[in-house]
């Protein structure tokens, strides 16, 4: 017998195994770059920099800031009533005389000064 010298036949099964596995690991491949670029926006939105966490500290900083603002504002209302007090156009005689003795050491005649 002579050997003849055919193609060998492909066994259709082979192929079709094949285009599963490249399907199988296609669809692998998909599924796990979905999965890690959902993770990475869940992470990003919590932890990023304009994450919840992010905008939690904001706010406390923002309320810190407001508390700060109020009590600024309240000094400069207090120095601008004592400045307009003093002014050449509304004289307050009992703030003249209290910052005199404060700042001047000054006294009446008929006071005691008691330390």
């Amino acid at each position: 017998m002579v050997a003849s010298k055919r193609p060998k036949r492909r066994d259709p099964g082979h192929e079709s195994a094949m285009n599963r596995n490249n399907t199988v690991w296609g669809s692998l491949a998909v599924i796990g770059a979905a999965l890690f670029l959902g993770i990475y926006f869940a992470y990003a939105a919590v932890q990023g920099d304009y994450g919840l966490f992010r905008r939690a500290e904001i706010e406390a900083q923002s309320d810190v800031l407001r508390a700060q603002l109020a009590r600024l504002e309240a000094e400069v209302s207090r120095m601008e009533n004592l400045t307009r007090r003093l002014s050449d156009f509304y004289l307050d005689l009992d703030l003249l005389d209290e910052q005199a003795r404060d700042v001047l050491g000054l006294l009446r005649a008929d006071e005691i000064v008691i330390r």
